[in-house]
This record gives C-alpha cells, structure tokens and sequence, in this order.
C-alpha cells in the first residue's frame, strides 16, 4: 500500500523533491541595474525564487565564501570585486535547479556563453559576469547556509 502511495505521489508532483540552488547577481549586473531582467530569466527558465536579499559583503565575507578559490591568483582580486557594492543572493528551487541555473546562466567568459544567457547578456567578462551558482548539492547546501537560515526560505 505505502509502495502504491509513493508510486501515486511521484507521478503526481513528478519527483519527490525538487533541488535548490544558491545564486548570486553580482555588482556589476546589481550597478548595472539588472536585478529584474535576471530574475525574470530565471523564473522564465523554470525556477522558483524561494528566498532573495540584498547584502554588501565585507571582504573577510567574501573571503570566506569563495575559501575554495584562497590558494588561486584571482582570489584577492575575487573578494575585493565581490565586496565593492551589494550583491543580491537569490536561493532557487526546481527540478534540477543547479543544472538548470548553470544552463542559464552560460559559460563564465561572458564571449564564450551561449546566446540569450544571462552572463552572455548582462556579464563584462571573467571576472565581472554577473552572476554566480553553486556547481553541486553539497556546495549548494553550504552556500545557502552561508546566507540564509532555514526560517529564510519559503
């Protein structure tokens, strides 16, 4: 009986639960006064907004968010771009919402993205590409917890 339930259920919602996914649009796409657009774009592309904030990150935030990157040469440059004016921090929710979001956001050189992405519309270039999305489940889980609580996101 309980097989026949989650059988029913699964075909109901068509999965039993869906991903979430960290986002970030950043400075130059927050400056450039694109919030909106990008937005739209993902909830154009199938993505539920289940959490959204403005922050301004100190540099010791950013350094500690983007950890991963300490030992690379952009680092500094990273953190320092990062934390020169808000961000906006978005957590999506979907049916393979990271893969969907990184399908929507293209390549990070803005010159290689694909045509009608956000960082072919919106990014300047490696460094300043307008959004950033977590590349995995646990990296997406750790991220969100970065700036969200559980309470924060409905």
């Amino acid at each position: 009986m309980i097989r026949y339930f989650l059988t029913a259920l699964i075909l109901f919602t068509g999965s039993v639960s869906a991903e979430q996914t960290l986002s970030i649009i950043k400075p130059d796409a927050v400056k450039g006064n694109n919030i909106g657009d990008i937005l739209a774009h993902y909830e154009d592309g199938g993505l539920k907004i289940v959490a959204l904030k403005m922050v301004q990150l100190t540099p010791e935030q950013a350094g500690q968010f983007y950890e991963v990157h300490k030992e690379r040469p952009f680092f500094e440059e990273l953190t320092t771009f990062m934390s020169s004016s808000p961000v906006v921090v978005v957590v999506l929710d979907g049916d393979k919402a990271i893969s969907k979001n990184r399908e929507l956001m293209g390549a990070t050189d803005p010159k290689k993205a694909t045509e009608g992405t956000i960082r072919w519309k919106y990014g300047n270039s490696i460094g300043e590409n307008a959004v950033h999305g977590s590349d995995s489940e646990a990296t997406a889980k750790e991220e969100i917890q970065f700036f969200f609580g559980p309470h924060e996101i409905h």
